[in-house]
């Protein structure tokens, strides 16, 4: 099966592609369904991202996630600090090096969902030290639209 549909981001920064909330809930829902099958595999991606999201053709709303190579498995007695991911949307636990979880990879779905419905990053800042900033603060941009 080859995959000729380019990343998700593509989609969102496109001019001549608009996305509707049908659209990023039928994303969404592939995209929990992907990370629960990680989860229930113990396997956090600690990745996510639109970039990461890769569509099966140009009008699909079929997606494969990608990238694995940050992926940790978890196991119950052994904590996991990490300190790495894409600045934009990794959460305040790997800022902090706290250990992670399965809820590290629900905060960068989160920030997936905003970017969707807004077409903005919520935690951007002028520099990833801003952003880390933003995000260990939960300050965020949000338009009143």
């Amino acid at each position: 099966c080859s995959i000729t549909g380019g990343e998700l981001f593509e989609r969102v920064v496109a001019d001549d592609f608009t996305l509707t909330e049908r659209d990023c809930i039928l994303f969404l829902r592939q995209i929990c369904e992907g990370v629960n099958y990680m989860h229930q595999k113990c396997v956090v991606h600690l990745d996510l991202k639109p970039e990461n999201i890769m569509c099966h053709t140009r009008n699909s709303h079929q997606i494969k996630i990608i990238d694995f190579g940050l992926a940790q498995r978890l196991t119950d007695n052994t904590p996991v600090r990490v300190l790495f991911g894409t600045p934009e949307f990794i959460p305040p636990e790997i800022i902090n090096y706290e250990p992670i979880g399965f809820q590290s990879d629900m905060w960068s779905v989160g920030v997936i969902c905003y970017v969707l419905l807004s077409g903005l990053s919520p935690f951007m800042g002028d520099s990833d030290v801003d952003t880390f900033t933003n995000i260990t603060k939960a300050d965020y941009d949000f338009e009143d639209e």
